[in-house]
């Protein structure tokens, strides 16, 4: 469904503020970290060095793009929450990680949290789970079921966001992958009324996908979650609560798959996820 010109000049408006911010943020970060401080630095697959730079670059950006494009006050504070928590929490993980102790997976985060372990997973778990009930809970209510109809739709939209933030993270594993898939998960968005949300998300791809295609950057847990989180928000504004659980069910489906499947090895078996994973990399 179309929103017109207003509409567009808003979803034009969010892509190029958090293109142009993202890039800033970035231009601005590198000045002020130094190229070989460890904490911002990580090995790639292939043992490359990567900065992690990118992921509070794109954060910002996909910030400012939602606050300036989002239609309406508790939109654009949503947007904010959902992405600055994703950020927050992520590099919370990023940063002080023990990777000597680390667990892997959702399974193995919440598995330490019920033997009473607070692993900086089950802290980001437990923090990106707040930010996008609260988000949730932000969003215009565009129901008339009365409390329990709310509350139900702020619970299925704040999973929603959450799933699609720890699901965009488990695909940040090879040059681009997790840019590129954020990218076209927002593309349908752009003509509806989620319009500015995936403008933002679409021009933070962007800006941060040439230097992550060319192996000098890397999103990290605070970039992806970031991203993932807002693309969520986007997801819960352009469907009502029946495609809102479709999506919840998939998202879930993948994410438990995950523990069990590896995507990379999905993906390099399937010719044409295959083409799209290797474009643009070296």
């Amino acid at each position: 469904m179309s929103h017109g010109s207003g509409g567009l000049l808003r979803t034009v408006t969010a892509a190029t503020t958090a293109a142009a911010v993202t890039r800033a943020a970035r231009r601005a970060a590198g000045a002020l970290v130094a190229p070989t401080d460890p904490r911002w630095a990580r090995a790639n697959h292939r043992g490359a060095t990567l900065s992690l730079l990118e992921g509070p670059a794109v954060a910002t950006g996909l910030v400012a793009g939602a606050l300036v494009g989002a239609r309406g006050a508790r939109t654009a504070a949503a947007c904010t929450v959902a992405a600055a928590g994703g950020a927050v929490f992520g590099l919370v993980d990023d940063l002080t990680e023990d990777r000597s102790r680390s667990r892997k997976g959702l399974r193995g985060h919440l598995g330490a949290l019920a033997r009473g372990e607070l692993t900086t997973g089950g802290l980001k778990v437990l923090g990106i789970g707040a930010t996008s009930l609260a988000a949730a809970a932000l969003l215009p209510d565009r129901t008339a079921a009365g409390r329990l109809g709310r509350l139900v739709d702020v619970g299925v939209s704040g999973a929603l966001v959450a799933v699609t933030a720890n699901l965009l993270n488990l695909l940040d594993l090879r040059p681009g992958r997790a840019l590129k898939a954020a990218g076209l998960a927002g593309l349908p968005m752009l003509p509806g009324p989620a319009g500015p949300v995936a403008g933002a998300v679409v021009g933070a791809v962007g800006a941060a996908l040439p230097d992550d295609l060319a192996e000098q950057d890397m999103l990290g847990d605070g970039g992806a979650n970031a991203l993932g989180a807002l693309l969520g928000v986007g997801a819960v504004v352009a469907t009502r609560r029946p495609g809102r659980l479709v999506l919840l069910a998939a998202g879930l489906g993948l994410t438990l798959a995950s523990e069990r499947v590896s995507f990379t090895e999905v993906i390099a078996r399937t010719p044409v996820l295959r083409e799209i994973d290797a474009w643009g990399r070296r």
